[in-house]
């Protein structure tokens, strides 16, 4: 069945619309920023690094000065949490 004049020109209109969208998306950073890995890749890529997911409970002080500390480090909360653990079961 042939679809009607007004049919089409809604269906143009649609895609265009839809065009103008993704093309202003383009313009404004979205497809030139690197997109962060959703979860299933990260969890992928920390498997192959031989990390495992750690969880535990911390006063919040002590979180506040990891925080700080992590900030600072070049590998952030899991370099730094490793390092600290590192030489806490080492001495």
């Amino acid at each position: 069945m042939a679809m009607k004049k007004t049919d089409l020109e809604k269906n143009k209109a649609l895609k265009l619309n839809n065009a103008m969208k993704q093309s202003t998306a383009e313009r404004f950073g979205k497809a030139a920023a690197a997109p962060a890995p959703d979860r299933r890749e990260q969890r992928k890529l920390d498997q192959a690094q031989g990390l495992v997911p750690f969880a535990c409970k911390l006063n919040s002080d002590l979180v506040a000065e990891l925080k700080e500390r992590a900030a600072e480090h070049p590998e952030g909360m899991t370099g730094l949490l490793s390092e600290v653990i590192k030489r806490g079961l080492a001495g």
